[in-house]
């Protein structure tokens, strides 16, 4: 059985409301997951565009959402959250802070990947880490991982 991601703010594939945007609130949409393997320790959750900063000539991964150590009885995050559960670790975005950034593309329509990962283990919590750390760190230990994709394209 392979975990399902999804929110009721948006489907995949779909445009993400501008209140989860630089254009609205930029506030975090809501999180839902179920079907993680019986054996998951922690749930690891990033948030990249692949598109950036031109999707008609992506130079990089642009990070907006890190979060790690998410508990194993954890099946979703509210919008806006602004309590992550006990134990759950923020860590640092592309726009170098650790809580939500929602998308603010400076051109084009851009795709925006909501990853999530059921992990064997529990990650060292060595501070606020970036992706990149939280993926070499999780190496080895992902059991599985859903995925949601949303679109985004300014309007002004």
């Amino acid at each position: 059985m392979s975990p399902q991601l999804t929110s009721s703010a948006f489907h995949d594939g779909g445009e993400i409301p501008a209140r989860y945007t630089c254009e609205g609130q930029d506030i975090s949409p809501p999180l839902t997951w179920s079907d993680a393997p019986a054996n998951t320790r922690s749930f690891v959750l990033i948030v990249d565009d692949p598109d950036a900063p031109d999707p008609q000539a992506p130079r990089m991964v642009w990070v907006h959402w890190v979060l790690y150590n998410l508990p194993p009885n954890t099946t979703g995050l509210p919008e806006a959250v602004k309590q992550l559960p006990s134990g759950a670790v923020a860590g640092i975005t592309d726009f170098q802070r650790t809580n939500y950034g929602g998308p603010c593309p400076p051109i084009g329509r851009h795709r925006y990947f909501f990853k999530l990962y059921a992990l064997d283990i529990v990650l060292a919590d060595k501070g606020h880490a970036t992706k990149a750390q939280v993926e070499l760190a999780m190496a080895g230990h992902v059991l599985t991982q859903a995925q949601l994709m949303g679109t985004y394209q300014k309007r002004r």
